[in-house]
Protein backbone atom coordinates (compact mmCIF):
# COMPACT_ATOMS: atom_id res chain seq x y z
CA UNK A 1 0.00 0.00 0.00
CA UNK A 2 1.14 3.60 -0.05
CA UNK A 3 2.59 5.13 2.80
CA UNK A 4 0.80 8.31 2.46
CA UNK A 5 -2.78 9.17 1.74
CA UNK A 6 -4.22 12.52 1.22
CA UNK A 7 -7.33 13.70 3.38
CA UNK A 8 -9.86 16.84 4.25
CA UNK A 9 -8.57 18.54 7.06
CA UNK A 10 -10.23 21.54 8.09
CA UNK A 11 -11.84 22.61 4.41
CA UNK A 12 -8.14 21.69 3.24
CA UNK A 13 -6.43 18.49 1.44
CA UNK A 14 -3.48 17.75 3.08
CA UNK A 15 -1.43 14.70 2.58
CA UNK A 16 -0.20 12.69 6.06
CA UNK A 17 1.74 9.55 6.40
CA UNK A 18 0.55 6.25 7.09
CA UNK A 19 3.48 3.88 6.84
CA UNK A 20 6.27 2.66 9.39
CA UNK A 21 8.84 5.42 9.82
CA UNK A 22 11.82 3.42 9.84
CA UNK A 23 15.66 4.37 9.78
CA UNK A 24 14.02 8.06 8.54
CA UNK A 25 11.99 6.63 5.81
CA UNK A 26 8.58 5.37 4.95
CA UNK A 27 7.89 1.98 3.99
CA UNK A 28 4.97 -0.98 4.09
CA UNK A 29 4.53 -3.34 6.79
CA UNK A 30 6.35 -6.85 6.30
CA UNK A 31 3.63 -8.08 5.79
CA UNK A 32 1.23 -5.59 4.13
CA UNK A 33 -1.40 -5.53 7.12
CA UNK A 34 -3.03 -2.48 8.01
CA UNK A 35 -5.91 -0.69 9.92
CA UNK A 36 -8.42 1.73 9.99
CA UNK A 37 -8.53 5.11 11.55
CA UNK A 38 -11.84 6.57 12.78
CA UNK A 39 -12.84 10.03 13.56
CA UNK A 40 -14.33 10.15 16.81
CA UNK A 41 -16.71 13.21 16.02
CA UNK A 42 -18.32 11.50 13.19
CA UNK A 43 -17.75 7.57 13.45
CA UNK A 44 -16.38 7.68 10.05
CA UNK A 45 -12.57 6.50 8.33
CA UNK A 46 -9.93 9.33 7.97
CA UNK A 47 -7.11 6.72 6.88
CA UNK A 48 -5.56 3.11 6.60
CA UNK A 49 -2.87 3.15 8.48
CA UNK A 50 0.25 0.26 7.69
CA UNK A 51 0.15 -2.41 11.02
CA UNK A 52 3.57 -3.19 12.47
CA UNK A 53 4.19 -6.83 13.98
CA UNK A 54 6.91 -8.52 14.92
CA UNK A 55 9.17 -8.59 12.34
CA UNK A 56 8.94 -4.61 11.81
CA UNK A 57 9.43 -4.37 15.48
CA UNK A 58 12.65 -6.45 14.78
CA UNK A 59 13.80 -4.58 12.17
CA UNK A 60 13.01 -1.48 14.19
CA UNK A 61 14.94 -2.49 17.12
CA UNK A 62 17.67 -3.25 14.88
CA UNK A 63 17.88 0.02 13.23
CA UNK A 64 17.95 1.95 16.42
CA UNK A 65 20.46 -0.40 17.83
CA UNK A 66 23.28 0.28 14.82
CA UNK A 67 21.95 3.91 15.82
CA UNK A 68 22.79 3.79 19.03
CA UNK A 69 26.55 2.53 18.54
CA UNK A 70 27.24 4.51 15.82
CA UNK A 71 26.12 7.79 15.49
CA UNK A 72 23.88 8.94 18.79
CA UNK A 73 24.15 7.06 22.21
CA UNK A 74 27.89 8.46 23.70
CA UNK A 75 28.74 9.55 20.05
CA UNK A 76 26.37 12.39 19.68
CA UNK A 77 27.54 15.21 22.48
CA UNK A 78 25.44 16.86 24.35
CA UNK A 79 25.24 20.46 22.23
CA UNK A 80 24.15 18.49 19.33
CA UNK A 81 21.52 16.62 21.26
CA UNK A 82 20.50 19.93 22.79
CA UNK A 83 20.48 21.65 19.21
CA UNK A 84 18.58 18.91 17.68
CA UNK A 85 15.16 18.87 20.35
CA UNK A 86 15.15 22.83 19.68
CA UNK A 87 15.47 22.12 16.18
CA UNK A 88 12.52 19.88 16.33
CA UNK A 89 10.76 22.01 18.50
CA UNK A 90 11.24 24.98 16.25
CA UNK A 91 9.74 22.76 13.09
CA UNK A 92 6.66 22.12 15.09
CA UNK A 93 6.18 25.72 16.32
CA UNK A 94 6.24 25.86 12.12
CA UNK A 95 3.46 23.01 11.54
CA UNK A 96 1.46 24.02 15.00
CA UNK A 97 -1.83 24.66 13.33
CA UNK A 98 -1.58 21.74 10.94
CA UNK A 99 -0.09 19.40 14.06
CA UNK A 100 -3.43 20.91 16.12
CA UNK A 101 -5.55 19.89 13.26
CA UNK A 102 -4.79 16.51 12.94
CA UNK A 103 -4.23 16.02 16.41
CA UNK A 104 -8.25 17.65 16.55
CA UNK A 105 -9.36 15.39 13.36
CA UNK A 106 -7.87 12.02 14.96
CA UNK A 107 -8.33 12.71 18.84
CA UNK A 108 -11.67 14.74 18.88
CA UNK A 109 -10.19 17.72 21.37
CA UNK A 110 -10.84 21.53 20.47
CA UNK A 111 -8.66 22.46 17.93
CA UNK A 112 -8.19 25.42 19.80
CA UNK A 113 -7.28 23.21 23.49
CA UNK A 114 -4.95 20.86 20.92
CA UNK A 115 -2.98 24.09 19.60
CA UNK A 116 -2.76 26.46 22.77
CA UNK A 117 -2.23 23.97 25.55
CA UNK A 118 -1.56 20.19 23.95
CA UNK A 119 1.11 21.53 21.11
CA UNK A 120 2.40 25.03 23.05
CA UNK A 121 2.91 22.36 26.08
CA UNK A 122 4.52 19.70 24.15
CA UNK A 123 7.19 22.50 22.09
CA UNK A 124 8.07 23.36 25.69
CA UNK A 125 9.17 20.05 27.13
CA UNK A 126 11.34 19.61 24.28
CA UNK A 127 12.95 22.63 25.15
CA UNK A 128 13.04 21.99 28.72
CA UNK A 129 15.02 18.54 28.17
CA UNK A 130 17.07 20.67 25.41
CA UNK A 131 18.67 22.37 28.83
CA UNK A 132 18.85 19.33 30.24
CA UNK A 133 21.29 17.76 27.50
CA UNK A 134 24.20 18.40 29.05
CA UNK A 135 23.46 18.64 32.98
CA UNK A 136 22.50 15.03 33.22
CA UNK A 137 25.72 14.06 35.40
CA UNK A 138 27.27 11.59 38.03
CA UNK A 139 29.39 12.80 41.21
CA UNK A 140 32.79 11.90 42.50
CA UNK A 141 33.05 10.08 45.68
CA UNK A 142 35.42 10.12 48.48
CA UNK A 143 36.33 6.68 48.82
CA UNK A 144 40.83 6.92 50.56
CA UNK A 145 43.47 8.73 49.95
CA UNK A 146 45.34 6.06 47.29
CA UNK A 147 41.58 5.81 45.25
CA UNK A 148 39.17 7.73 43.35
CA UNK A 149 35.58 7.23 42.72
CA UNK A 150 32.99 8.61 40.32
CA UNK A 151 29.83 8.11 38.71
CA UNK A 152 28.44 8.23 35.23
CA UNK A 153 25.25 8.42 34.16
CA UNK A 154 25.18 6.78 30.49
CA UNK A 155 22.07 6.46 28.37
CA UNK A 156 19.95 3.54 28.77
CA UNK A 157 19.95 2.73 25.31
CA UNK A 158 17.25 0.75 23.03
CA UNK A 159 13.93 2.31 24.68
CA UNK A 160 10.47 1.06 23.68
CA UNK A 161 7.80 3.41 23.64
CA UNK A 162 3.77 3.01 23.92
CA UNK A 163 1.85 6.06 24.34
CA UNK A 164 -1.80 6.28 24.66
CA UNK A 165 -4.80 8.10 22.48
CA UNK A 166 -6.26 10.70 24.95
CA UNK A 167 -2.89 12.82 24.71
CA UNK A 168 -1.26 11.90 21.50
CA UNK A 169 1.13 14.92 20.79
CA UNK A 170 1.80 15.19 24.74
CA UNK A 171 3.02 11.95 25.58
CA UNK A 172 4.79 11.87 22.39
CA UNK A 173 7.04 14.73 23.88
CA UNK A 174 7.08 13.21 27.59
CA UNK A 175 8.40 10.29 26.35
CA UNK A 176 10.59 11.27 23.50
CA UNK A 177 12.20 14.34 25.01
CA UNK A 178 13.37 12.77 27.81
CA UNK A 179 14.76 10.22 26.16
CA UNK A 180 16.76 11.79 23.03
CA UNK A 181 18.27 14.40 25.85
CA UNK A 182 19.81 11.27 27.44
CA UNK A 183 21.12 9.90 24.51
CA UNK A 184 18.72 6.74 23.82
CA UNK A 185 17.22 5.70 20.82
CA UNK A 186 13.53 5.26 20.47
CA UNK A 187 10.91 2.34 18.74
CA UNK A 188 7.52 4.36 19.28
CA UNK A 189 4.16 2.36 18.98
CA UNK A 190 1.41 5.19 19.37
CA UNK A 191 -2.15 4.03 19.66
CA UNK A 192 -3.81 2.62 17.19
CA UNK A 193 -6.68 4.73 17.81
CA UNK A 194 -4.96 7.95 17.00
CA UNK A 195 -1.73 7.26 15.18
CA UNK A 196 -1.72 10.08 13.15
CA UNK A 197 0.14 13.25 14.85
CA UNK A 198 3.04 10.84 16.00
CA UNK A 199 3.38 9.60 12.62
CA UNK A 200 3.39 13.26 10.88
CA UNK A 201 5.88 14.37 13.64
CA UNK A 202 8.58 11.86 11.82
CA UNK A 203 8.74 13.76 8.99
CA UNK A 204 10.14 16.76 11.22
CA UNK A 205 12.32 14.51 12.58
CA UNK A 206 14.13 13.79 9.60
CA UNK A 207 13.65 17.17 8.49
CA UNK A 208 15.71 18.10 12.01
CA UNK A 209 18.33 15.97 10.99
CA UNK A 210 18.29 13.19 13.24
CA UNK A 211 20.69 10.15 12.37
CA UNK A 212 18.70 7.55 10.62
CA UNK A 213 17.37 5.05 13.59
CA UNK A 214 17.74 7.55 16.49
CA UNK A 215 13.61 7.69 16.46
CA UNK A 216 11.90 4.59 14.65
CA UNK A 217 7.73 4.65 14.75
CA UNK A 218 5.84 1.03 14.55
CA UNK A 219 2.26 1.89 14.52
CA UNK A 220 -0.30 -1.35 15.17
CA UNK A 221 -1.80 -3.12 18.11
CA UNK A 222 -1.25 -3.47 21.67
CA UNK A 223 -1.51 -7.25 20.95
CA UNK A 224 0.71 -6.99 18.09
CA UNK A 225 3.68 -4.16 17.70
CA UNK A 226 2.38 -3.25 21.56
CA UNK A 227 3.72 -6.84 22.73
CA UNK A 228 6.74 -7.12 20.51
CA UNK A 229 8.16 -4.00 22.33
CA UNK A 230 7.55 -5.17 25.86
CA UNK A 231 8.57 -8.46 24.93
CA UNK A 232 11.70 -8.15 23.00
CA UNK A 233 15.23 -9.19 23.83
CA UNK A 234 17.15 -6.64 22.74
CA UNK A 235 14.81 -3.62 24.14
CA UNK A 236 16.89 -2.15 27.13
CA UNK A 237 13.84 0.01 28.53
CA UNK A 238 9.98 0.10 28.09
CA UNK A 239 8.00 3.19 29.20
CA UNK A 240 3.81 2.76 28.82
CA UNK A 241 1.18 5.15 29.45
CA UNK A 242 -2.38 2.94 29.34
CA UNK A 243 -4.39 1.32 31.24
CA UNK A 244 -3.61 -0.78 34.86
CA UNK A 245 -4.65 -3.97 32.68
CA UNK A 246 -2.06 -3.24 30.20
CA UNK A 247 0.26 -2.37 32.58
CA UNK A 248 0.80 -5.63 34.22
CA UNK A 249 1.06 -7.41 30.81
CA UNK A 250 3.82 -5.13 29.80
CA UNK A 251 5.80 -5.58 33.46
CA UNK A 252 5.19 -9.05 33.31
CA UNK A 253 6.63 -9.67 29.65
CA UNK A 254 9.63 -7.23 30.58
CA UNK A 255 10.37 -9.61 33.20
CA UNK A 256 9.81 -12.65 31.73
CA UNK A 257 12.06 -11.76 28.83
CA UNK A 258 15.10 -9.83 29.51
CA UNK A 259 14.18 -8.13 32.92
CA UNK A 260 14.18 -4.52 31.28
CA UNK A 261 13.61 -0.84 32.49
CA UNK A 262 9.80 -0.38 33.04
CA UNK A 263 8.21 2.70 34.08
CA UNK A 264 4.33 2.83 34.04
CA UNK A 265 2.20 5.75 33.92
CA UNK A 266 -1.09 3.88 34.38
CA UNK A 267 -4.81 4.67 35.66
CA UNK A 268 -5.80 6.99 38.61
CA UNK A 269 -9.32 7.56 40.12
CA UNK A 270 -7.94 10.78 41.55
CA UNK A 271 -10.10 12.96 44.47
CA UNK A 272 -10.76 16.79 45.29
CA UNK A 273 -12.01 17.75 48.77
CA UNK A 274 -13.92 20.65 48.93
CA UNK A 275 -13.32 22.49 52.37
CA UNK A 276 -16.12 25.02 54.07
CA UNK A 277 -13.18 27.73 54.07
CA UNK A 278 -12.87 27.32 50.30
CA UNK A 279 -13.90 29.71 47.78
CA UNK A 280 -16.57 27.70 46.04
CA UNK A 281 -16.48 29.56 42.73
CA UNK A 282 -12.86 28.87 41.96
CA UNK A 283 -12.98 25.20 43.46
CA UNK A 284 -15.86 25.05 40.92
CA UNK A 285 -14.48 26.24 38.10
CA UNK A 286 -10.77 24.25 38.60
CA UNK A 287 -13.10 21.18 39.56
CA UNK A 288 -14.48 21.34 36.23
CA UNK A 289 -11.29 21.50 34.23
CA UNK A 290 -10.11 19.02 36.41
CA UNK A 291 -13.06 16.37 35.43
CA UNK A 292 -14.07 17.45 32.36
CA UNK A 293 -11.36 18.76 30.30
CA UNK A 294 -10.21 16.38 27.06
CA UNK A 295 -14.25 15.19 27.86
CA UNK A 296 -13.31 14.03 30.97
CA UNK A 297 -10.52 11.18 29.47
CA UNK A 298 -7.91 12.20 31.26
CA UNK A 299 -5.32 9.89 34.10
CA UNK A 300 -5.63 11.78 36.48
CA UNK A 301 -9.22 13.32 36.30
CA UNK A 302 -10.82 14.41 39.42
CA UNK A 303 -13.38 12.13 39.08
CA UNK A 304 -14.44 11.89 43.36
CA UNK A 305 -15.24 15.30 44.30
CA UNK A 306 -15.41 15.21 48.55
CA UNK A 307 -17.42 18.41 49.70
CA UNK A 308 -17.87 19.14 52.95
CA UNK A 309 -21.78 18.66 54.08
CA UNK A 310 -22.05 22.32 55.44
CA UNK A 311 -21.18 23.44 51.94
CA UNK A 312 -22.50 20.65 49.80
CA UNK A 313 -25.11 22.08 47.95
CA UNK A 314 -24.08 25.48 47.12
CA UNK A 315 -20.82 23.65 45.55
CA UNK A 316 -23.13 21.62 43.47
CA UNK A 317 -25.46 24.25 41.94
CA UNK A 318 -22.27 26.48 41.30
CA UNK A 319 -20.48 22.73 39.73
CA UNK A 320 -23.58 21.79 37.81
CA UNK A 321 -23.73 25.28 36.22
CA UNK A 322 -20.02 25.01 35.08
CA UNK A 323 -20.92 21.49 33.29
CA UNK A 324 -23.69 23.04 31.67
CA UNK A 325 -21.22 25.90 30.40
CA UNK A 326 -18.80 23.05 28.83
CA UNK A 327 -18.70 24.30 25.32
CA UNK A 328 -19.02 20.89 23.17
CA UNK A 329 -19.16 20.80 19.71
CA UNK A 330 -17.36 19.90 16.81
CA UNK A 331 -13.22 19.72 17.41
CA UNK A 332 -12.19 21.74 14.38
CA UNK A 333 -14.29 24.52 15.68
CA UNK A 334 -12.19 27.24 17.31
CA UNK A 335 -15.12 27.73 19.46
CA UNK A 336 -15.34 24.09 20.88
CA UNK A 337 -13.51 23.29 24.05
CA UNK A 338 -14.68 19.35 24.27
CA UNK A 339 -15.56 16.75 21.63
CA UNK A 340 -16.02 13.61 21.60
CA UNK A 341 -15.02 10.38 23.66
CA UNK A 342 -12.21 8.18 21.31
CA UNK A 343 -14.51 5.53 20.31
CA UNK A 344 -18.30 3.68 20.49
CA UNK A 345 -16.90 0.97 22.99
CA UNK A 346 -15.73 3.70 25.25
CA UNK A 347 -18.59 6.07 24.81
CA UNK A 348 -20.81 2.71 25.72
CA UNK A 349 -18.47 2.01 28.75
CA UNK A 350 -19.32 5.20 29.97
CA UNK A 351 -22.56 5.12 29.70
CA UNK A 352 -22.78 2.06 31.64
CA UNK A 353 -21.12 3.59 34.35
CA UNK A 354 -23.63 6.79 34.63
CA UNK A 355 -26.79 3.48 34.34
CA UNK A 356 -24.66 1.43 37.63
CA UNK A 357 -24.36 4.86 39.82
CA UNK A 358 -28.22 5.61 39.25
CA UNK A 359 -28.69 1.67 39.84
CA UNK A 360 -26.93 1.70 42.94
CA UNK A 361 -28.67 5.24 44.44
CA UNK A 362 -26.84 7.78 42.69
CA UNK A 363 -28.89 10.83 41.79
CA UNK A 364 -27.92 12.29 38.20
CA UNK A 365 -27.91 16.41 38.59
CA UNK A 366 -27.02 16.83 35.30
CA UNK A 367 -25.86 15.08 31.90
CA UNK A 368 -26.02 11.59 31.58
CA UNK A 369 -27.06 10.57 28.10
CA UNK A 370 -25.24 11.30 24.70
CA UNK A 371 -25.37 14.67 23.39
CA UNK A 372 -28.11 15.56 21.27
CA UNK A 373 -26.41 17.01 18.79
CA UNK A 374 -23.50 14.41 18.40
CA UNK A 375 -23.92 14.00 14.25
CA UNK A 376 -23.17 10.09 14.65
CA UNK A 377 -19.66 10.66 16.87
CA UNK A 378 -19.19 9.46 20.17
CA UNK A 379 -20.30 12.88 22.47
CA UNK A 380 -21.69 12.28 26.07
CA UNK A 381 -22.79 15.02 28.12
CA UNK A 382 -20.91 16.18 31.31
CA UNK A 383 -22.38 14.55 34.12
CA UNK A 384 -22.60 15.07 37.83
CA UNK A 385 -24.09 12.24 40.10
CA UNK A 386 -24.18 13.31 43.82
CA UNK A 387 -25.67 11.02 47.12
CA UNK A 388 -22.33 9.00 46.00
CA UNK A 389 -20.78 6.55 48.30
CA UNK A 390 -17.51 4.15 48.38
CA UNK A 391 -18.05 1.02 47.69
CA UNK A 392 -20.14 1.81 44.18
CA UNK A 393 -18.91 1.17 41.14
CA UNK A 394 -19.13 5.11 39.99
CA UNK A 395 -16.76 6.10 43.06
CA UNK A 396 -14.08 3.20 42.98
CA UNK A 397 -13.79 2.10 39.09
CA UNK A 398 -11.94 4.73 36.69
CA UNK A 399 -14.56 5.73 33.80
CA UNK A 400 -12.51 7.42 31.89
CA UNK A 401 -15.26 9.83 30.54
CA UNK A 402 -17.08 13.13 31.52
CA UNK A 403 -18.61 11.95 34.67
CA UNK A 404 -17.91 13.20 38.02
CA UNK A 405 -19.33 11.34 41.79
CA UNK A 406 -19.97 13.59 44.79
CA UNK A 407 -19.42 12.60 47.82
CA UNK A 408 -20.62 13.99 51.31
CA UNK A 409 -18.16 14.54 54.31
CA UNK A 410 -17.91 15.94 58.01
CA UNK A 411 -14.66 15.98 58.69
CA UNK A 412 -10.89 16.80 57.72
CA UNK A 413 -10.16 12.88 58.84
CA UNK A 414 -12.72 11.39 57.58
CA UNK A 415 -12.11 13.02 53.70
CA UNK A 416 -8.72 11.94 53.85
CA UNK A 417 -9.49 8.48 54.44
CA UNK A 418 -12.08 8.43 52.25
CA UNK A 419 -9.46 9.73 49.33
CA UNK A 420 -6.60 7.38 50.28
CA UNK A 421 -8.89 4.57 50.07
CA UNK A 422 -8.23 3.68 46.45
CA UNK A 423 -6.04 0.80 44.47
CA UNK A 424 -4.86 4.46 42.85
CA UNK A 425 -2.79 7.28 43.61
CA UNK A 426 -2.15 9.01 40.74
CA UNK A 427 -3.03 12.79 41.62
CA UNK A 428 -5.77 14.75 44.11
CA UNK A 429 -6.73 18.30 45.18
CA UNK A 430 -7.76 20.29 48.01
CA UNK A 431 -9.69 23.37 48.19
CA UNK A 432 -9.31 25.22 51.13
CA UNK A 433 -8.42 28.87 52.57
CA UNK A 434 -6.42 27.78 55.71
CA UNK A 435 -3.23 27.56 55.54
CA UNK A 436 -2.57 24.94 57.77
CA UNK A 437 -5.08 22.91 56.49
CA UNK A 438 -4.00 23.14 53.08
CA UNK A 439 -0.63 21.66 54.51
CA UNK A 440 -1.86 18.63 56.75
CA UNK A 441 -3.98 17.44 53.73
CA UNK A 442 -1.58 17.51 51.38
CA UNK A 443 0.79 16.08 53.06
CA UNK A 444 -1.94 13.50 54.49
CA UNK A 445 -3.31 12.91 51.09
CA UNK A 446 -1.64 9.53 49.14
CA UNK A 447 -0.73 10.54 45.43
CA UNK A 448 2.26 11.37 43.65
CA UNK A 449 0.93 14.92 42.54
CA UNK A 450 -1.48 17.09 44.85
CA UNK A 451 -2.71 20.12 43.75
CA UNK A 452 -3.95 22.75 46.41
CA UNK A 453 -6.61 25.92 45.41
CA UNK A 454 -6.22 24.57 41.69
CA UNK A 455 -6.03 21.53 39.29
CA UNK A 456 -4.98 19.44 36.32
CA UNK A 457 -2.28 21.83 35.52
CA UNK A 458 1.43 20.59 34.96
CA UNK A 459 4.67 21.79 34.75
CA UNK A 460 7.17 20.45 32.37
CA UNK A 461 9.84 21.04 35.50
CA UNK A 462 7.79 18.92 37.49
CA UNK A 463 8.14 15.13 38.35
CA UNK A 464 5.17 13.20 37.73
CA UNK A 465 3.77 9.91 38.28
CA UNK A 466 1.83 7.58 40.84
CA UNK A 467 1.49 5.25 43.52
CA UNK A 468 0.35 2.03 44.20
CA UNK A 469 -1.40 0.67 40.96
CA UNK A 470 -1.20 4.37 39.22
CA UNK A 471 2.18 3.48 38.24
CA UNK A 472 6.15 3.27 38.34
CA UNK A 473 8.86 5.35 38.29
CA UNK A 474 8.53 9.51 37.62
CA UNK A 475 8.23 11.93 33.65
CA UNK A 476 9.18 15.34 33.64
CA UNK A 477 11.65 17.09 35.40
CA UNK A 478 14.83 15.95 36.47
CA UNK A 479 13.67 12.57 37.77
CA UNK A 480 12.10 12.22 33.65
CA UNK A 481 15.54 12.17 32.20
CA UNK A 482 17.26 10.28 35.02
CA UNK A 483 14.80 7.22 34.24
CA UNK A 484 16.17 7.23 30.70
CA UNK A 485 19.81 6.70 32.49
CA UNK A 486 21.92 3.96 33.89
CA UNK A 487 24.59 4.84 36.86
CA UNK A 488 28.00 3.45 36.11
CA UNK A 489 30.52 3.19 38.90
CA UNK A 490 33.88 3.92 38.05
CA UNK A 491 36.48 3.11 40.80
CA UNK A 492 40.71 4.28 40.13
CA UNK A 493 43.57 3.08 42.24
CA UNK A 494 45.99 6.05 42.18
CA UNK A 495 48.42 4.52 44.66
CA UNK A 496 47.78 1.02 46.47
CA UNK A 497 49.81 -1.48 46.09
CA UNK A 498 48.17 -5.31 46.61
CA UNK A 499 50.60 -8.31 48.07
CA UNK A 500 50.01 -11.58 47.24
CA UNK A 501 48.68 -13.95 48.20
CA UNK A 502 46.49 -12.01 50.81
Amino acid sequence: MPTSTTIQLNGKEVAVPTGIFLDNEWRDAADSSTFEVLNPANGQPIATVAHAKQADVDAAVASSRKAFKSTWGLHAGPEERARLLNKLADLMERDIQFLAELESLNGGKGVRIARDMDLADSIACLRYYAGWAGKVAGETIETSSTKLAYTLLEPIGVCGQIIPWNYPVMMWAWKIAPALAAGCTIVMKPSELTPLTALALCNLIAEAGYPAGVVNVVPGLGTTAGAAIAEHLKIDKVAFTGSVATGRRIMEAAAKSNLKKVTLELGGKSPSLVFPSADLEEAANWSALGIFYNSGQDCTAGSRILVHEDVHDAFVEKFAEKARACAIGNPLDESTSFGPLISGPQRDKVLGYIAAGTEQGATIVTGGKKWQEDNGGFYIEPTILTGCKPGMKVVDEEIFGPVCSIIKFSSEEEAIEMANDSIYGLAAGCFTSDAKQAMRVSRGLSAGTVWVNNYGLLSNAVPFGGMRQSGIGRELGRQGVYEYCSSKSVLHNIGEELSWPI
